[in-house]
């Protein structure tokens, strides 16, 4: 069964690259007969945003020809805080016990302040804390990722969770980033001025969601990625960008 990539990217002031505010973007994965629906909630997605409304809206379908791998969804855990310090001090501890030197968690959380100037993620090394993408305000996007049919559902009763688009969407997005040898960690928050969730996920330690990572209002948002020095950034960058994954139950590599 061929299998196609929907992309959706929104914006206010034009085309991204062309200075315009990111409103809202999406992933979807989906055989041909889900293509119209698929779409239909992409473009729901991007003219109901909270961020505002788009002036420049793309959607990109193609086929997929290159093989889609199969990963297990990072296990999850959610840490409810009352107040953003208390929730960015457990994203440092959690990260402090994957390894970083607190000069280079400090540096990741200087990176975050800037990346809602950034469309995609910034990737940093994980010794020195310095920005390694060199993709400037593109930043990296994390593409063609998706559960396959029905998954989410199975795993969300599993876990004894109530399905949840946001928990889907962003763990398909971390268990891909995570995925890669050398990947260190990664640290994120929405850029939705009404959703203050944020997480660290690795491979190691799983996805931990921490409830308040940002103040209600806040428009800054975006993602942070720590890879090992040894990591050869331009495949990791292609892997990112090219290599199509669909999340299911069980042990993928």
């Amino acid at each position: 069964m061929n299998l196609y990539s929907i992309r959706m990217r929104a914006a206010l002031g034009g085309p991204h690259e062309q200075g315009g505010k990111h409103i809202s973007g999406g992933e979807q994965i989906a055989a041909f007969h889900e293509i119209q629906d698929r779409v239909s909630y992409l473009l729901r997605k991007a003219l109901e945003h909270d961020r505002g409304n788009p002036d420049f809206l793309q959607l990109t379908i193609d086929l997929i020809v290159e093989p889609v791998q199969m990963l297990s969804p990072l296990s999850v855990y959610t840490h409810t805080v009352n107040q953003v310090e208390e929730g960015r001090n457990l994203a440092r501890g959690i990260l402090r016990d994957l390894g970083l030197k607190e000069i280079v968690i400090d540096k990741g959380f200087k990176w975050m302040e800037i990346t809602n100037e950034v469309r995609g993620a910034i990737l940093v090394d994980a010794i020195t804390g310095d920005r390694i993408d060199q993709q400037g305000l593109k930043g990296v996007r994390a593409t063609r990722l998706d559960w396959k049919v029905g998954e989410f559902e199975k795993w969300c009763y599993a876990q004894q969770l109530q399905p949840n688009i946001r928990l889907k969407e962003a763990l398909a997005l971390a268990t891909k980033i995570s995925h890669y040898e050398g990947v260190v960690a990664e640290l994120c928050w929405s850029d939705d001025p009404n959703y203050v969730i944020g997480y660290v996920s690795s491979k190691i330690l799983g996805y931990h969601r921490i409830t308040k990572m940002k103040e209600h209002g806040d428009e800054n948002g975006g993602r942070v990625i720590f890879v090992n020095p040894d990591v050869r950034v331009n495949d990791y960058i292609q892997f990112l960008e090219k290599t199509p994954i669909l999340l299911k139950m069980g042990e993928y590599e």
